[in-house]
């Protein structure tokens, strides 16, 4: 074969294949990589699920302490200990209140 003569049919042919295959190799990779990524993305969504509904759980449970911690506060602000002190007084200052109404009305007739 001389170095001017153009490549023959089957030489054509073996070097589209090569191109070809070459080609496909290339694709298989691309798609290999994009595999790879979905699976991680699968993964990272399947964690953030889990870890979402552990959230929502927490958020429950820390609301119902809450919920539990208000209940004690009020009950001990509404206790009769606390109270007492505001009873009497004002025991005394309407006993005070009806001394002084009888004195004036006693003045007054």
């Amino acid at each position: 074969m001389k170095p001017s003569q153009e490549p023959t049919t089957s030489e054509q042919d073996q070097a589209a294949f090569e191109q070809n295959l070459i080609k496909v190799e290339e694709s298989l990779q691309s798609l290999k990589a994009r595999y790879t990524q979905v699976k991680a993305t699968q993964q990272t969504q399947a964690e953030l699920k889990q870890r979402l509904a552990r959230l929502h759980s927490e958020r429950e449970r820390i609301k119902e302490q809450l919920e539990n911690l208000e209940v004690e506060l009020e009950s001990r602000l509404l206790t009769w200990s606390s109270q007492s002190e505001t009873f009497w007084q004002i025991v005394r200052f309407l006993g005070l209140g009806l001394v002084i109404g009888f004195a004036l009305k006693a003045l007054i007739d």
